[in-house]
This record gives C-alpha cells, structure tokens and sequence, in this order.
C-alpha cells in the first residue's frame, strides 16, 4: 500500500501486481483525464468525489465504491478533505466484473475489505491463504451490492456545449434560446442521448450536486437557493422524493457506514 500525497504520480500498471491498494488525504485535488490498464475501484472513506467520464458524471459520497473498468478515461475531483482509497485489480480478477461503469452501495462487510485492501502491503499475496479470501469476498459482495443512482448521463451533442458543468443547468425554455434550437428538438437530443427529459435530466443534476455541497458540510439553506429551490422546505421534499430520506439522515447514514471503513 503507497500512502500518497496530494502532488504525488501513481500508476499500478508499473508494478506488474494482481491487486494494488493506494490511500491518501486529498484536498482540492484534481487528477486530470487518464487511464490505466487496471480495473479501479474508486471510494471515500471521507468526503466527496466527483468522476467524470467521456459521456457521464458520478458523484461519489462517502461509503459509496465506483467501479471503473480497464482503460476508461476518467477524472476525479475533490473539492474538500476526501479520505481517498482506490483499490486496482488485474486480469483475473477484472473478467468477473462488469464491464461498464457502475456506482455500488456499499455493506459494512464490503467496506472493511475494502479498506483492508486499500492498506494492504504491494508484496501481498493474493493467489492464496487469507488474501486470496478477502479478495473473493470482495468480487462475490460487489457482484451482490445494489446500483446507486448517483451517475448522470450527459448528452454529446455539440449544440448543448452551452451547458454549465458546475451551475445549475437553465430552464427548457432559456436552454432552447441559448441553443438557437426549439424546446422540442433539445427534448428529442436528451431523450435520445440520455433517456432522460431535459427536466428529469435536470431533477438528476440538481440531485447529484446536492450530494455534493452536502458532503462539503454546506448548510441546507445555501444549497437550496443554490440549486434553485423556493425554500428549504421545498428542497428537502425534493430530496426525499430522490432517496426516501432527509438530507441530514442520508448524510448521517453515509457516515455511519464510512465510519466502518475506518
């Protein structure tokens, strides 16, 4: 396991391994687009990640793992302080996971293997003995672990290159005059590209960089008028209707199933 700091180059597929653990605390890190020919999977023991990919946007809260396939291109960032753990895995072990990008929620088993791997030594061995079991409780709790809806799926069309990354996304009606297109034709892109309406497009965002701002400790009022919610009242209904619990009770089980991890 490399304890890395915030500045430090890091790539498993120099070190010719079957599993790579890497830990770190990072604040305002940016990685930048890459790719590697190891599988990652990517999570917080603290704090918020947002991964962006060619054509998706993940936020990662606490307590929740992203699987990254071989040679996706990816980005990650951190805003605030993230208690940031990848674990790489190799051939073997990437042909008995999915090959698309997924977004797992976690158990307290899943994440205190995942933490042990996490910190394990590089000279490891996980062919055999008590490393090869927690690798196969690993893969065999990832095959298990519900799909979370923290992704989004962002259009490529090259007319809503006009779209904001980090504010909240206009109304229909302001996008199409920004555009120079009409409603109906940025609604047949979105359903199209996404599979969403452009509203329930925008409810999604909206959800996501809620998750966010909260993981930065941010006070519900700033986010909802943030977000572009009426009241504080109106956003918290809002986030019910998404995850069937307050903002508060979904951070606070986020941080109690972090805490496992530690």
């Amino acid at each position: 396991m490399a304890w890395l700091s915030a500045d430090a180059i890091f790539d498993p597929d120099r070190l010719g391994l079957a599993v790579v653990g890497i830990a770190a605390q990072l604040r305002d890190h940016d990685s930048g687009e890459h790719q590697h020919e190891m599988g990652q999977l990517l999570f917080a023991q603290g704090g918020c990640i947002s991964i962006a990919f060619q054509n998706r946007l993940c936020i990662l809260p606490p307590a929740r793992v992203a699987w990254i396939p071989p040679r996706t291109i990816h980005r990650a960032e951190m805003k605030e302080a993230v208690g940031y753990r990848s674990v790489y895995l190799g051939e073997a072990q990437v042909a008995l996971l999915p090959t698309s990008i997924q977004v797992l929620e976690t158990t307290p088993l899943l994440c205190a293997v995942l933490e042990r791997m996490a910190t394990a030594s590089f000279n490891t061995d996980w062919r055999r003995g008590p490393a090869a079991h927690l690798l196969g409780v690993c893969l065999d709790e990832i095959h298990r672990a519900p799909r979370t809806p923290t992704m989004l799926k962002l259009p490529l069309d090259h007319r809503l290159a006009c779209l904001p990354n980090n504010e909240l996304p206009p109304s229909l009606k302001v996008l199409a005059a920004d555009v120079g297109a009409s409603e109906k034709t940025i609604s047949r892109i979105f359903k199209r590209e996404t599979g969403l309406t452009y509203q329930q497009w925008r409810q999604q965002w909206r959800f996501l960089k809620s998750i966010e701002l909260l993981a930065q400790q941010g006070c519900l009022s700033s986010i909802a008028k943030e977000l572009g919610f009426a009241s504080d009242s109106a956003f918290v209904a809002f986030f019910k209707s998404m995850t069937d619990l307050t903002p508060r009770a979904y951070m606070a089980a986020s941080a109690m199933r972090a805490k496992t991890m530690s």
